[in-house]
């Protein structure tokens, strides 16, 4: 299994991934080597670890996580983005203990992290299937996370927002106000930036009707109600290019409804910024003497 090409496939950086991966492993061992490991571990001790799951749930992140090993062998037995149930081996480990030991917690903080946002992802597509909407993240990511984060969400069904703050404008409320309204602001931004793609946050039907009026054709409607959503939706029906995206308030329980309001995507910040670690351990197996 070559791990950069997996990476690379997954449309991750694997030169970034294995940085990240390190740096963590390092957070672990700035006081020194793992005491209890090397108090504990025979040297040259061998063994086989699986890492298993605790919970149902969709996977994400295993060949990020399995970078924290060096030289162990390594069986991939489930891939990102398929669900698990509990009891489910998803990789198998082989080769020194002691570096199995030391680098568990590491591989598992990636593991459970990850696949948490991708499981809480899945079951808000799950929410809205069938209705043409979309799901997608925002960049309440953790600090250095931001790109594993929205691969788990991609792994979990869901679509990318933007990766930072120059590869898509969104104009804001503060940027209206700076700007005098927002057709002034969504004209700023197209003449300084014409060819990055531009969101403009309304908090009003009647700044929808202003952004569709200045061009904008993806508009981000701000805890909107069902029937303001609905209203929106109507005044966007002349303007064919035009996709809404719903944002605030919007929670599980209401993902549907939201959904058949006739937005084309569900923001939602809570998955990268509030999702549960799914439940992953890693067991040793016993040797049979």
């Amino acid at each position: 299994m070559n791990v950069t090409d997996v990476l690379r496939d997954a449309g991750l950086d694997p030169a970034e991934a294995r940085r990240t991966v390190r740096a963590a492993l390092a957070e672990d061992l700035r006081y020194g080597p793992d005491v209890t490991t090397a108090s504990v571990i025979g040297s040259g001790t061998t063994a086989t670890a699986e890492v298993v799951a605790r919970q149902s749930g969709v996977l994400a992140g295993l060949p990020v996580a399995i970078l924290a090993l060096d030289s162990a062998a390594i069986e991939l037995l489930a891939a990102d983005g398929s669900r698990v149930s509990a009891g489910d081996v998803v990789a198998r480990l082989s080769g020194s203990l002691a570096e199995i030991l030391t680098a568990e917690r590491t591989m598992l903080n990636f593991l459970t992290h990850l696949s948490g946002i991708a499981t809480a992802t899945r079951a808000w597509v799950d929410a809205i299937d069938g209705t043409g909407a979309f799901v997608r993240d925002t960049r309440k990511t953790i600090p250095g996370l931001r790109a594993l984060e929205k691969y788990a969400v991609r792994c979990g069904g869901g679509v990318n927002h933007r990766m930072g703050l120059g590869d898509a404008a969104l104009i804001k409320d503060n940027h209206v106000a700076a700007a005098g309204g927002v057709g002034p602001a969504f004209a700023a931004v197209r003449a300084a930036a014409p060819d990055v793609a531009v969101e403009v946050e309304c908090d009003t039907l009647g700044q929808v009707t202003e952004a569709l009026a200045a061009g904008a054709t993806l508009i981000l409607l701000d805890n909107m109600s069902l029937a303001e959503l609905r209203a929106a939706v109507e005044l966007a029906r002349a303007y064919p290019d035009a996709k809404l995206e719903a944002s605030g308030g919007l929670r599980l329980a209401n993902a549907r409804a939201v959904a058949s309001a006739g937005v084309h995507y569900l923001s939602v910040g809570a998955l990268t910024h509030s999702s549960p670690a799914l439940d992953i351990a890693l067991d040793v197996v016993p040797s049979v003497s």
